[in-house]
């Protein structure tokens, strides 16, 4: 079920219940388009409500920070025990897709990337049948060129797309690709570097706590401080205000129109 966070429509699932969604479509060759949302995820949906409608059009966001599980419960009741963290989701659908034989393609990041992670995915899934890969241009798509990228997808038998672009570029690109690919298409933000050993996991002492951020700006100060500094108390004031009634966080309507410049 969904739940307005801050007029985000983010559904109160679980791994087991998100991984069986992917699969279903997967297996069923139709459209699906999943995203997991931490704050900064949730912020650029409320501070862009264009972007914010092209959220509420996403088969499935997952609460993929701790802040947001919290939202969840709080305002809804949703008594879920854990948030939905995308590079573990990643791997439980990675997991099942090699069980079940379904090609994944995985579109994003740099080559450098994924000349690491192909590797290290295919030694802890030995029978994942990796169909494709293609790096980001880093640059927005030229007219037709959204299509071609969906042909090569297709033509490669994929059956599962994982985009690696950062937020918010992957939802942008993933809700553009969406109408274009039989096929879930997963915006796995960060699970790129992780699972290519480019990005150091926090301790879990800290990810059950909400600090993953405070763990991320240590890394990158210089990238992330605007983000994490600013944004998060702006969550929570926000969060405050609709959990008391004294904001009404009206969701914008689901939009199919990527109203904006569609990244490659």
């Amino acid at each position: 079920m969904k739940h307005s966070v801050l007029g985000v429509l983010v559904d109160a699932t679980d791994y087991d219940r998100a991984t069986a969604a992917v699969l279903d479509a997967a297996r069923e060759g139709r459209p699906f388009a999943l995203t997991a949302l931490a704050v900064h995820g949730v912020m650029t949906g409320v501070q862009d409500r264009a972007h914010g409608a092209r959220l509420n059009s996403f088969d499935l966001v997952t609460p993929d920070g701790q802040p947001v599980r919290w939202a969840l419960n709080s305002m809804y009741g949703a008594a879920l025990a854990d948030r939905v963290y995308g590079p573990t989701l990643t791997l439980r659908v990675l997991d099942r897709a090699a069980a079940e034989g379904l090609p994944i393609y995985l579109y994003g990041s740099t080559d450098e990337t994924l000349d690491r992670l192909v590797p290290r995915l295919q030694e802890m899934f030995p029978a994942l049948k990796i169909a494709g890969r293609e790096p980001s241009k880093f640059r927005a798509a030229r007219p037709g060129e959204l299509v071609e990228i969906a042909e090569r997808v297709k033509a490669s038998g994929a059956r599962i797309l994982l985009v690696g672009l950062g937020c918010p570029r992957q939802e942008v690109f993933a809700h553009a690709v969406r109408p274009v690919l039989a096929m879930p298409v997963l915006a796995v933000g960060a699970a790129f570097d992780y699972h290519a050993g480019q990005l150091r996991r926090p301790p879990e002492w800290m990810q059950r706590r909400g600090l993953e951020w405070l763990w991320r700006l240590g890394l990158e100060p210089g990238r992330l401080w605007r983000r994490y500094l600013l944004l998060n108390p702006a969550y929570l004031a926000r969060l405050g205000a609709q959990k008391t009634g004294l904001w009404k966080a009206t969701p914008p309507a689901p939009t199919t129109d990527p109203a904006a410049s569609v990244p490659a």
